[in-house]
């Protein structure tokens, strides 16, 4: 498999970077900012399949296991501030009498950026590792994280009282007194989380640039012989996999902020799936791929399903198949694939 972590990679990367701060703020109007904010809020997301899956040959189905974490615990902080001193609205129609001992750190932002950061990459760490050693890997991993996520969605619905069940947490307008709401609000957000997004890009693309992640892409089409050369192949993996971890949770935390709410509707098989279709329509090579897949996906939801709301999901469903079977590269390797056409093409006049 051709592998496209080059110059002109680089060169859209920095191309999307511009776009994002310097010119969308300047098209959209606050409604369409915001709508913007949460898309790329899951192509925090698709960062991370790219790195797992394109790079290091790692399918997770259960990344709403991790964008679902960062999201409850952004918006644990925030109710929390919301309901000041008195005990959360839903824990006490579910009897709650005392704020159970896990929400305690959520009463400090600091807190609450560390748990986001750490947490689910030390989880998928703790995970992954003795899977990845046994060898496990391929579909069998990927059913694994299939039935997690779905696991987790069944187990935060049951939680009423710790997680507001099937209605999850919301009833939070503010962050330290900041008004989200506003257009102003939301003009603030999109631009820290574009700056976020673009800090993101560039770790993972130093990331695959650097010997790690040659070693990642040899482990994928070859582990048996990186193995044999001396390497632990599972620590390789295990790695990129808690990196994509720590980029859901963070694409979690921001969506929850452009949303205003979260729910168990984030956590499930379908938007973790939904996630690697966003991965898979941009290019699962390419790093500023995964981000224009999440903004190109997430833009023709919204039309479809204002344009056809009874036809939109099956429209979508016809559009990732077309673009998997003429654009196996995504739309970020369509120029080099038309490049590659057009001089085979000429070879042959």
């Amino acid at each position: 498999m051709k592998v496209y972590f080059n110059l002109p990679d680089v060169r859209l990367a920095a191309a999307l970077a511009a776009v994002l701060l310097l010119v969308a703020p300047q098209l959209l109007d606050p409604f369409r900012l915001n709508l913007a904010g949460k898309y790329l809020s899951f192509a925090f997301v698709a960062l991370g399949i790219v790195l797992a899956w394109g790079y290091g040959g790692v399918l997770s189905l259960g990344q709403g296991i991790f964008f679902g974490a960062g999201g409850y615990m952004m918006a644990m902080f925030l109710k929390l501030e919301a309901s000041g001193a008195a005990l959360p609205d839903f824990m006490a129609w579910s009897g709650v009498t005392a704020l159970p001992w896990w929400w305690q750190p959520f009463h400090s932002l600091p807190a609450t950026l560390a748990l986001v950061l750490l947490l689910p990459p030390l989880a998928a760490a703790l995970f992954a590792y003795p899977i990845f050693r046994r060898r496990v890997s391929g579909v069998y991993f990927a059913l694994v994280t299939l039935a997690l996520a779905l696991a987790m969605s069944v187990l935060i619905v049951g939680q009423q009282g710790g997680t507001g069940g099937s209605n999850g947490i919301t009833d939070f307008q503010t962050i330290l007194g900041f008004d989200m709401g506003s257009d102003a609000g939301k003009r603030t957000l999109y631009y820290a989380q574009a700056v976020c997004l673009d800090l993101a890009m560039a770790v993972a693309l130093s990331l695959v640039h650097s010997r790690y992640g040659k070693v990642l892409v040899a482990i994928r089409e070859r582990e048996d012989r990186v193995r044999f050369s001396g390497y632990d192949t599972a620590l390789f993996k295990c790695f990129v996999f808690a990196v994509s971890a720590a980029l859901a949770s963070v694409g979690g935390a921001f969506y929850c902020l452009q949303a205003g709410l979260v729910s168990p509707g984030v956590v499930g098989v379908v938007p973790s799936i939904e996630m690697v279709v966003y991965a898979a329509v941009g290019g699962r090579l390419s790093v500023p791929g995964a981000v224009i897949g999440a903004l190109l996906v997430g833009f023709l939801k919204s039309w479809l399903s204002e344009s056809f709301p009874e036809a939109w999901l099956y429209l979508l469903g016809s559009l990732f198949i077309l673009v998997v079977a003429v654009m196996p590269h995504g739309v970020a390797g369509l120029p080099a694939q038309l490049a590659m056409a057009l001089g085979r093409r000429g070879a042959q006049a």
